[in-house]
């Protein structure tokens, strides 16, 4: 099932977002406004402004609300994409050039920050304190992980745990954030409001982890960049640390340098941890649907569901 039959309840508010999405981003300097419609512009999945949505749809919510969350919320991963790159060094970003790849890195870790400066603005606007402090928590998280992750380049043996800590950071939290607050705007009960948090944090670990397997598994030219990026700049993921148990030559995985990388990266894309990362994939993603078991079986609830199928089995 593709993304847009599952947010086809909620196509007419994912619409206005999107509409709503070009006008945030319109600003007066010609140069950050072209950045910005170009990121915009470039599409994406819109996860994120999806399950802000759906989480408001167990309760009669203010539809203008949950729009104006979904807008920050996007605004913030929009920003979070332009720190990666600048961080990564990535020269290229659903087919379009990065916007380190054309201006300096302080111009453009001031550009992630003006975004990040507008999603608080938008956010605020909803004048709802318990989802400020989400909000604010959020990009807190975010920023500690992405620090944590560049230190712990240095250390090796790879530490496991780290790994699951910075995916939780840098993806599940933006993922909490828009579960989370979404449930908080509908007066939804604690209960609910902490099986809807628990959902978007599977949730996007399961993503997390999918994106590190599709680092190794996809075609280049549909990933954007290098296969096995992560492991060339020395970050560790998930199909790593299988490959790392399960190897007897992965002993010498810290000493591998220049052109032993691509011979690693093969080893990898063709061991058994790739399977092995897919089935932890599938089993957060079910961790995930089970958490909706709370709620009635209605056709939100149904698409939720649907997402966390969708989530391990694309293809990118």
């Amino acid at each position: 099932m593709s993304i847009q039959q599952i947010f086809a309840p909620i196509q007419n508010e994912l619409q206005q977002i999107e509409a709503r999405l070009r006008e945030t981003v319109r600003v007066e300097y010609i140069p950050l406004a072209n950045i910005f419609e170009m990121l915009i512009g470039s599409g994406g999945k819109r996860i994120r402004p999806g399950l802000c949505v759906l989480a408001t749809r167990f309760h009669p919510t203010d539809p203008e609300q949950a729009i104006t969350l979904a807008i920050s919320t996007e605004l913030v991963h929009a920003a979070t994409l332009i720190h990666d790159d600048l961080i990564d060094k990535s020269s290229v970003r659903r087919g379009s050039p990065t916007v380190n790849s054309r201006w300096s890195g302080t111009a453009t870790v001031l550009a992630g920050d003006f975004l990040l400066a507008r999603a608080a603005d938008i956010a605020a606007s909803i004048e709802n304190f318990r989802v400020m402090r989400i909000f604010a928590r959020t990009l807190m998280t975010i920023c500690e992980g992405e620090i944590r992750q560049d230190f712990a380049r240095a250390h090796w043996p790879p530490n496991r745990e780290e790994y699951y800590r910075h995916i939780e950071s840098k993806t599940a939290s933006l993922f909490v954030a828009a579960t989370e607050g979404g449930a908080i705007l509908s007066g939804a009960p604690e209960n609910e409001i902490a099986a809807l948090k628990e959902y978007g944090r599977t949730l996007g670990m399961a993503f997390q982890m999918v994106d590190d397997i599709l680092d190794f598994t996809a075609d280049e030219n549909e990933l954007g960049k290098p296969v096995g990026s992560d492991l060339r700049q020395g970050t560790f993921t998930l199909p790593i640390f299988y490959y790392l148990e399960q190897d007897a030559r992965a002993k010498t995985l810290g000493d591998f340098t220049g052109a032993d990388i691509e011979r690693l990266i093969d080893a990898i894309r063709n061991s058994p941890a790739i399977a092995a990362a897919k089935a932890e994939a599938q089993r957060t993603a079910h961790a995930a649907r089970d958490a909706l078991a709370i709620f009635p079986d209605t056709v939100y609830r149904r698409a939720l569901i649907e997402l966390a199928d969708y989530v391990v089995e694309r293809t990118l």
